[in-house]
This record gives structure tokens, C-alpha cells and sequence, in this order.
């Protein structure tokens, strides 16, 4: 049990036990997102050695990296998962950030 001293209300151990298994669960959906993002950077598609041997530019790679992310978080927000797209949003802005420098030029 433990004492919160703004109003002196004490949680029971039912309200500790939820309370750490919210917290437990909140990690561990988490944990899955890390695994997700992990996953969508080492996926390679199956393509045809003619595709393989385009070389792309820095900038090119990054419209395609965002045209994937932005359908993942279209897709996530149909199933309303907001937290990877949060997740997915930071990507995006990080890709934007890139993308500027050629805007610049």
C-alpha cells in the first residue's frame, strides 16, 4: 500500500495489483512496437534483380520510405492503434528533415 500525502488516500492491493498490471501491459504493447519498427526497417520485398540493380538517390529513398509509412499509418489508424502512430509520425518527421535539405537546393 502506499500513502499519497496530497489527500492522504491510501490505494488498496487490489489498486496496486491493477495498477502495476496496466504498467506491465503498457511495456509490453510498447516492446511490440519496438519489435514492429525493427522488422519494417529489415524487411526487404521480394523484387526482380532488374529492380535491385536501380540505384537510388538518398532523396528517392526517402519518398519511399515515407510512402510506406504512411500507408502503415493509415492502416493504424483504422485499427486505432494511436500509439504507433505516434511512433510512425516521428519517423515521418525525421524523413521530412531529409527531405528539406534537397528542397534547399
Amino acid at each position: 500500500m502506499t500513502d499519497n500525502k496530497n489527500n492522504n488516500k491510501t490505494m488498496t492491493e487490489k489498486e496496486l495489483n491493477d495498477l502495476a498490471n496496466k504498467i506491465v501491459l503498457k511495456i509490453t504493447q510498447l516492446k511490440s512496437i519496438e519489435e514492429l519498427f525493427e522488422h519494417a526497417q529489415s524487411f526487404s520485398p521480394k523484387t526482380t534483380g532488374k529492380f535491385n540493380s536501380i540505384e537510388l538517390t538518398e532523396e528517392y529513398e526517402a519518398y519511399g520510405e515515407i510512402a510506406k509509412l504512411l500507408t502503415l499509418l493509415n492502416l493504424f489508424q483504422e485499427d486505432e492503434e494511436y500509439e504507433k502512430c505516434n511512433i510512425i509520425k516521428q519517423e515521418i518527421e525525421e524523413l521530412n528533415a531529409i527531405l528539406d535539405k534537397y528542397d534547399e537546393i
